[in-house]
């Protein structure tokens, strides 16, 4: 009788969501090594099965293992599983190229768009990595690190051109508690992930200046309008942004305390200055490094983008605080579409 080997999964890195996900694969049995760059938490991983820098209180499974050397956690992955802030993507993942192997399906899990450039994350892997796009995958959804971390229950997409590999990794991640859906709209399930993220900002601004539920469900509705006009624009399928990795993403990650993105716009809706609040969320913010790059796509796809056009002129000092919620609120009205 003849036994399949568990399917194996390289996560970099140890990230707070890096961290959720190599718990969600080693749940589901798949054989999980998490890259860290730094020795103390790879010795922590493996010695006492908890990552001190993010869940300093979880008990990881005893099968994870970690390690510091690339190529140790390369070797004969079937996923190589990415979870490094966006923006500094193109740089790390061009000294891991040379440990791909020829068959490992590479998954991305950011949620950003690359600032200068202004592309998505699958497009700078296939470029650096010179794989097809049917090697390379999306996960993305309402998925918030420390309540998956507690074992609550989630749901996300999966997303990839090849809708074997997608299903692959779908077997790989499914657990009691984290259910995984496939699909084939990689633009949506980006797209929806990195401008969602924008959006909650715009949130959690109206949270901090204490302005109500009905503007936060203002910003969320018409936030996933546009979003849409985007995506759609863009080639996306307009119910990719309809589902989890579209509304559900928006809606937990503007509703969370636990959204770093909305916690980084209450702080600016409190009155503390884009410098204050970076330090006080003390944690990569995607919202803010991308916003600029999305309205620069809006503009190349002759979109209207209204809340994130006020985001980015807030983030870049063009506007204050009551200049942004003005500008929002004294748009002309319109049919609502």
């Amino acid at each position: 009788m003849t036994q399949h080997r568990s399917a194996r999964a390289a996560v970099f890195s140890a990230g707070s969501w890096g961290t959720a996900v190599a718990k969600i694969l080693a749940d589901a049995g798949t054989d999980v090594i998490v890259h860290a760059r730094r020795s103390e938490i790879a010795d922590a991983i493996n010695t006492q099965h908890r990552n001190p820098g993010y869940f300093p209180d979880i008990a990881l499974p005893a099968a994870l293992t970690a390690t510091t050397d690339p190529a140790a956690a390369l070797s004969g992955a079937d996923f190589l599983v990415l979870s490094i802030p966006a923006q500094t993507l193109r740089t790390n993942l061009a000294a891991w190229v040379p440990q791909i192997g020829p068959g490992t399906v590479i998954v991305s899990l950011m949620k950003g768009v690359e600032q200068g450039s202004h592309v998505r994350a699958s497009q700078i892997i296939t470029e650096l990595t010179g794989v097809s796009a049917d090697r390379v995958a999306v996960l993305s959804g309402p998925n918030l690190a420390r309540e998956i971390m507690d074992g609550q229950p989630a749901a996300a997409t999966v997303a990839c051109p090849d809708e074997d590999a997608a299903r692959r990794f779908q077997q790989a991640c499914h657990t009691s508690y984290f259910r995984p859906y496939t699909s084939t709209d990689v633009i949506g399930c980006e797209l929806g992930g990195a401008v969602k993220n924008v959006i909650a900002l715009a949130v959690g601004i109206a949270s901090g200046m204490q302005l109500g539920d009905n503007a936060a469900a203002v910003l969320i509705t018409r936030g996933l309008a546009e979003t849409t006009r985007l995506a759609v624009a863009m080639g996306a399928h307009a119910e990719t942004l309809a589902g989890l990795a579209g509304l559900g993403d928006l809606v937990a990650t503007c509703s969370s305390p636990l959204s770093r993105n909305r916690a980084f716009g209450t702080h600016l809706g409190k009155g503390l200055s884009v410098e204050e609040a970076t330090a006080a969320t003390r944690q990569t913010t995607e919202g803010v490094k991308s916003a600029e790059a999305l309205l620069a796509l809006a503009h190349a796809h002759d979109v209207e983008m209204p809340i994130t056009a006020v985001i980015t002129a807030l983030l870049t000092g063009k506007v204050t605080l009551d200049q942004a919620t003005a500008a929002l609120m004294q748009r002309p009205p319109r049919p609502e579409r």
